[in-house]
């Protein structure tokens, strides 16, 4: 399992580099101010810094409990990333449709936006820092030898 310390260091920075792609781009494709756009990435990242840790802690305490590691498989990695930003985009809706002053229809093509911007993103780099920061559980171990 990953420390607390560990999960904090995924989460922040999971988010920073999120941002720093998704607002200039959001902005310009849906033609709000990068200033507007900017505050709604900052309100999204903030719930999204504390779903990510909450929901990275129960995913993994699910996978160890079901699988005995949290190592994930192809599958897992895509199990993670749909659970994940389909939280996030029912919890995410009410805000944007609130701050950026639309209705429900357009605030959701808005919300679907970035949870597939999202869904991409976090799957990519969840591999990178898994790969990068590997967890001391995930570590295939040798079969016992029977000499």
């Amino acid at each position: 399992m990953r420390t607390t310390g560990d999960r904090i260091r995924q989460a922040v920075s999971f988010e920073v580099i999120g941002l720093l792609i998704s607002v200039p781009l959001a902005a310009f494709a849906f033609g709000y101010s990068l200033e507007k756009t900017g505050v709604l990435g900052l309100i999204g990242a903030t719930l999204a810094t504390v779903w990510n840790y909450i929901f990275n802690l129960g995913f993994d305490h699910t996978l160890k409990r079901f699988t005995g590691s949290t190592r994930k498989s192809l599958k897992h990695r895509f199990i993670h990333a749909i659970c994940f930003e389909s939280g996030l985009l029912v919890a995410f809706l009410p805000i944007i449709a609130w701050w950026m002053d639309i209705g429900l229809l357009e605030a959701l093509l808005v919300d679907v936006s970035f949870a597939l911007f999202y869904l991409v993103y976090a799957f990519v780099f969840t591999w990178c820092y898994d790969t990068l920061f590997p967890d001391s559980d995930t570590a295939i171990s040798e079969p016992p030898s029977n000499q």
